[in-house]
């Protein structure tokens, strides 16, 4: 299960597991979006490879306009993740409480 949603105040939220079968939908969810600056991943459980690289174009797409995404509320399962693929260097991580 994966749920993308849009919050109060623009802040994206990612729910369940982005894996290779949820990339599409998460992707088309984000290209949707002006300015997707920034994604509260507290209830993500699992990315995979393909979640990485919708997180990737979408930050491509940012910058190109001068904008940045920035990560909050990155659970320290998730943010292993990101320190190994070396996604930390490339994102405006904020790890979880």
């Amino acid at each position: 299960m994966f749920e993308p949603a849009q919050a109060d105040g623009g802040r994206v939220v990612f729910i369940g597991r982005l894996d290779a079968a949820q990339s599409p939908r998460a992707q088309a969810f984000l290209d949707a979006l002006a300015d997707p600056g920034e994604i509260d991943l507290a209830g993500l459980e699992y990315i995979s490879s393909a979640g990485l690289g919708v997180l990737l174009r979408t930050h491509k797409r940012l910058m190109a306009s001068g904008g940045r995404l920035r990560l909050v509320n990155v659970s320290h399962h998730i943010f292993d993740i990101f320190r190994y693929s070396g996604f930390d260097q490339l994102f405006d991580v904020q790890r979880a409480g």
